[in-house]
């Protein structure tokens, strides 16, 4: 049989730590996802990666693989040392594949899925990933929202089945980009009688047109004309749950934030805040009149916004 090197399987150093690991197999098991993939070669690349993944994610059968490192190379045929005693046999702990692995993984860790001995064991099945688009507007309260995905399973020839699962899924009011939601049980299904594996949801909060999110606060710019912002003006402005007023001072500068405080993101400790950032916007044109008007206010402000640039005599 051939030796397998599954740490360049996964295209990572031998001293990569836990972290770097997870993050290589599911890079890669994304790109060669049957599902994802239909290129010639992708489901055995896949499979490849997730034998790959299923001892080196392993803490004692990564142990064993790396004593057995020193005896074989990549492509090179290969056989267990005399002696060679397992201390971890295949049993019940692959929860990450479910369909056949190669003889150089039954060489070391037996036991080919179908066997006498696997058939036994009860096996969980594995976890599954899934990204949650969800609206800022969604975040303020409880709600349901609907899902779609796919359940990969094997039959007992060892041949790929997917099962279309739909759920309703409870979405908790203040949940945050990045934040996993466990829905227990809801994974691929187990083997001979194992339980179910459990499916992972996580948060992405969809961009907003208006709203800007720094941690738990928003921010909105805040378009003015100029006599709003030198004579003061109150004006409606949006907010996630519903238009307000605002109350705009005299003589407020372009980029002058105003608090407008609970109207922000939920958290744990309360809500967040939401900022608006005023910006001056003039006119798209100025006709005779105005123009006019304009040279009067330059001659009477005697206002010169650069006066900061010159140097003292």
């Amino acid at each position: 049989m051939e030796f397998k090197d599954y740490y360049a399987m996964l295209g990572v150093e031998p001293t990569a730590d836990e972290k770097t690991i997870k993050t290589a197999y599911r890079r890669l098991a994304r790109k060669y996802h049957p599902d994802m993939n239909k290129e010639a070669g992708a489901e055995n690349r896949f499979k490849e990666v997730a034998e790959a993944y299923e001892v080196l994610g392993s803490a004692e059968k990564r142990a064993e693989y790396d004593q057995l490192r020193q005896y074989g190379r990549a492509g090179e045929q290969f056989e267990v040392p005399p002696g060679w005693q397992r201390t971890h046999g295949f049993g019940g702990a692959h929860e990450h594949f479910g369909g056949d692995f190669s003889d150089f993984f039954e060489s070391i860790f037996g036991g080919r899925p179908g066997s006498h001995q696997h058939a036994r064991a009860p096996r969980r099945g594995r976890d599954i990933e899934l990204e949650l688009p969800v609206f800022l507007e969604e975040t303020l309260g409880e709600h349901s929202k609907p899902i779609d995905y796919v359940l990969p399973s094997f039959d007992e020839h060892g041949q790929r089945i997917n099962q279309p699962r739909s759920l309703n899924v409870k979405i908790p009011a203040g949940v945050a980009n990045g934040e996993r939601i466990r829905l227990k049980g809801q994974g691929a299904l187990g083997v001979n009688g194992g339980p179910s594996g459990d499916l992972y949801l996580f948060i992405r909060l969809v961009p907003h047109p208006l709203f800007d999110v720094d941690g738990h606060d928003l921010t909105i710019t805040v378009p003015l004309a100029p006599w709003e912002a030198a004579l003061g003006a109150r004006i409606e402005v949006p907010t996630l749950s519903g238009r307000i007023h605002l109350s705009i001072p005299p003589d407020s500068q372009s980029g002058q934030r105003l608090r407008i405080k609970g109207k922000g993101l939920k958290d744990k400790h309360g809500v967040g805040d939401l900022y608006a950032v005023l910006k001056v916007v003039m006119p798209p044109r100025s006709d005779e009149h105005l123009h006019k008007l304009w040279t009067q206010l330059r001659d009477v402000a005697g206002f010169d916004p650069r006066s900061q640039w010159s140097n003292p005599e």
